[in-house]
């Protein structure tokens, strides 16, 4: 028969609580603001097509191809067709964008401008969203397996 002390039951509802909290907190952190839940993971490709990029982020090809002229430093490769190819490091400046104009409300000139200056910062950013978004999925694992 297995017998807990009071001081373990403690401890394992104490740690319970905190696993659950951290949960939470990583949560509200990593969804501060919305954007797609690209698995960089699973970007294993070398080139995406218009149509591909415009299926992550929900939105049609023809605003795709809007932002690519619009913002120059969004430059896809272009095979002898003409047709755009996209790379990781374009999605991610696409990303970027997608943030800045559909979630924030950037205007396009405002958008621009704010690449312009704080560029570095956005990358960052993006960076430690995914670093919490691994935390959360790593954390709620852990509570699972509780």
């Amino acid at each position: 028969m297995l017998t807990i002390d009071y001081f373990s039951l403690a401890v394992i509802a104490t740690f319970h609580f905190f696993l659950h909290f951290s949960i939470k907190v990583v949560s509200s952190i990593a969804n501060y603001t919305y954007m797609p839940n690209i698995d960089k993971t699973l970007l294993t490709k070398r080139y995406y097509s218009v149509g591909e990029v415009a299926g992550l982020f929900d939105v049609s090809k023809s605003l795709v191809r809007y932002w690519e002229t619009e913002f120059t430093h969004l430059k896809p490769h272009k095979n002898s067709k003409g047709e755009r190819r996209f790379t990781v490091q374009n999605i991610e400046e696409f990303e970027i964008i997608f943030n800045l104009v559909k979630v924030r409300g950037f205007t396009i000139a405002g958008a621009q401008n704010e690449i312009k200056n704080n560029k570095k910062y956005h990358r960052e950013k993006l960076k430690i969203k995914e670093k919490l978004i691994n935390i959360k999925q790593f954390l709620e694992n852990l509570k699972n397996e509780l």
